[in-house]
């Protein structure tokens, strides 16, 4: 780590609370790793709750390790935050990857480290090097050639089960230990002889294990917020989202569990976060708000459903101080969200429209996808003609609204509906973002657009097998030219991975069972 890097880390670490500081001695200690930066990184609650969790372990020490600012350059040697030490010294080094994109993060850090990066040529001197995350649990295969096993499944149901193994073979032959660690619900082993499949693993009693912030920092997105999850999974099944499936069944915290985290967090944020895919679907929604309000807390939500969004939810939210509400229709068209089972017509969404404006929430953030199967360029009007309507009517309620519109290319992803469909064509997405602007720019309506090209990246990883594993060990800068250059160079092509694929081929994930 570079000189001015290690001054600022240290200056972010001066900054948090709730940091945990440990002896090494008689600890198994595992270095967790984010491939993506301390901003990003600590704004992520699955980072916080796997922390809190394996440091709740007496004889683990769990220290955290970030990917360094990619305008520094070059392989730069990471060090724990907590102790600075090199991810050579640790028994474990486990990375929670939320992203594909963030592969490419994760082989710059194995380089970087001196470790071998392919599982295949480490021995008995080297860290035991895990994964796991909901790119991991959906499809393992394009990084599994550098990990000694892939964790498929909730974090909460799978460390303590391999924690024992680890402490007390970690010492061991390396095979014997990949074998013991292939024997246990949910890890997928590449080198060891395990039975297919592997069962993703889940948390039955979420109230079981609290996820809130742990370490808190202004040094964050989502710095002034206290983060509690409220829900985990989503029953609604749209046919292109991973939440309905990997982090399946829906389960909801109690609100004893939230109100009590909360109560904790309050005592260093004025601001609760209430996490989840939709946490306006919790059953008790109302009374969660309606007791956050009475502690005087401010309240954020990551996303409401539209349908149904009750307007005492909306009441509360208003007296919480929220100010910004996200909701996503996904398509513009009923067709479109018909097509993929969003569950809700316009007259919904308008009827939200109206909620949010009365209750004086200023701040709105429409989620859309471009590129969806069959979509058309009739489909995309749809999106410019439904927010207009929307725009119109919470101008007419309460002027000076600011709206934001997130546009994201529709990238098929392992284990949902949509998993076999191609994905749309560069040019394609690249026009349609190009006309959602050009229409809506100059309402006053702002657009941020995933880059297509990188979407297209994405694909490819989401859905990719082994042989793309050379392709990110054989990548030094992740442009994307190099990233061309290097699958041209492998044999390979987006093409492949991105295609609509038949009924009849086997899947390369194919291997994970629910």
């Amino acid at each position: 780590m570079s000189k001015n890097t290690l001054k600022d880390a240290r200056y972010r670490l001066s900054r948090e609370t709730g940091t945990v500081i440990k002896d090494w001695g008689g600890r198994l200690p595992v270095a967790l790793v984010c491939p993506n930066s301390y901003y990003i990184g600590m704004s992520n609650l699955g980072i916080h709750t796997i922390y809190k969790l394996l440091n709740d372990y007496d004889n683990v020490v769990c220290e955290r390790i970030f990917s360094e600012d990619p305008s520094k350059g070059g392989l730069i040697p990471s060090l724990s935050l907590e102790s600075e030490r090199p991810l050579s010294d640790f028994g474990v080094i486990a990375f929670s990857i939320t992203y594909e994109l963030d592969y490419f993060n994760v082989i710059k850090i194995l380089k970087s480290s001196g470790l071998p990066i392919y599982t295949t040529d480490r021995d008995e001197s080297h860290p035991l090097v895990i994964a796991g995350g909901p790119c991991i649990t959906a499809n393992p295969m394009p990084l599994a050639p550098f990990f000694d096993c892939l964790c498929i499944g909730e974090a909460e149901a799978i460390l303590p089960n391999i924690l024992p193994v680890l402490r007390e073979g970690i010492a061991e032959k390396r095979d014997d230990l990949l074998q013991a660690l292939g024997k246990i619900p949910g890890i997928y082993v590449p080198q060891a002889n395990v039975d297919m499949p592997v069962k993703r693993q889940w948390l039955t009693d979420i109230d079981s294990f609290q996820s809130h912030s742990a370490v808190l920092t202004p040094d964050t997105e989502l710095g002034n917020l206290y983060l509690v999850e409220a829900e985990r999974g989503c029953g609604h099944g749209c046919l292109f989202c991973m939440v309905s499936t990997i982090f399946s069944p829906t389960r909801f915290r109690s609100v004893n569990s939230i109100l009590e985290q909360a109560a904790e967090g309050l005592k260093y944020r004025k601001r609760i976060g209430l996490v989840g895919p939709a946490v306006s679907e919790h059953p008790q929604f109302e009374e969660i708000l309606s007791g956050l309000h009475r502690y005087g807390a401010e309240v954020s939500v990551s996303s409401l459903r539209i349908k149904p969004l009750p307007e005492s939810a909306v009441v509360e939210l208003s007296k919480g101080k929220a100010r910004m509400i996200a909701l996503a229709p996904e398509a513009g068209s009923q067709r479109l969200r018909s097509l993929i089972k969003k569950g809700i017509n316009e007259e919904d969404i308008l009827r939200a429209m109206r909620k949010v404006a009365v209750y004086g929430i200023r701040q709105l953030k429409l989620y859309f996808m471009i590129g969806l199967p069959t979509e058309t360029d009739e489909d995309i009007e749809e999106i410019t003609r439904l927010t207009l309507k929307c725009r119109e009517i919470l101008e007419s309620i309460s002027p000076g609204y600011r709206i934001t519109l997130s546009i994201a290319p529709f990238v098929p992803k392992a284990g949902t509906s949509f998993q076999r469909q191609p994905m749309e064509e560069l040019n394609v997405l690249n026009n349609r973002v190009n006309i959602l602007k050009k229409q809506l720019s100059p309402a006053g309506i702002s657009i941020k657009a995933d880059s297509p090209a990188w979407s297209r990246v994405q694909g490819t990883l989401a859905r990719g097998d082994e042989r793309l594993a050379e392709v990110l060990a054989g990548i030094e800068n992740h442009t994307l030219s190099n990233w061309q250059k290097v699958l041209t160079q492998k044999g390979l092509e987006d093409s492949l991975y991105l295609r609509e694929i038949p009924r009849d081929e086997t899947l390369s994930w194919s291997m994970i069972s629910e």
